[in-house]
């Protein structure tokens, strides 16, 4: 459960450290679609550092179950496929992480159908 805490807040500030830096040095540098894929990138990664935190919360108050585990690896996993691919279309221009994005989102999904499970059926 520490682990989910450390990685979420890990997470967040380097989401603050990337928004400062396409706020600051690449704003104006990148295409719009560019910049625009990075800030939903960072959109992401920050809102699904919160959602780990709260898994992680969740995780000390019940102990670990198998479906907030499986929510945690997801919006870990997840976070990278989604948020990484998105960095790296828009810094790298690598034509071949567009598709690796989509499979980001649907781990994230999967993320939160398996917090959802968890909360409905495990927290009894």
């Amino acid at each position: 459960m520490r682990w989910v805490l450390t990685l979420a807040a890990l997470s967040g500030a380097l989401s603050v450290v990337l928004g400062a830096f396409a706020a600051h040095g690449l704003r104006g540098k990148l295409p719009q679609s560019l910049f625009n894929a990075f800030e939903t990138g960072v959109h992401y990664q920050m809102m699904h550092s919160l959602a780990l935190f709260g898994v992680g919360l969740v995780m000390l108050h019940v102990g670990q179950k198998t479906s907030l585990s499986v929510a945690a690896w997801s919006f870990v996993t997840g976070t990278l496929l989604f948020s990484g691919s998105l960095y790296g279309l828009a810094m790298l221009q690598i034509k071949w992480l567009g598709p690796v994005t989509p499979l980001g989102g649907i781990l994230l999904i999967i993320g939160w159908l398996a917090l959802a499970y968890g909360l409905w059926f495990e927290l009894g």
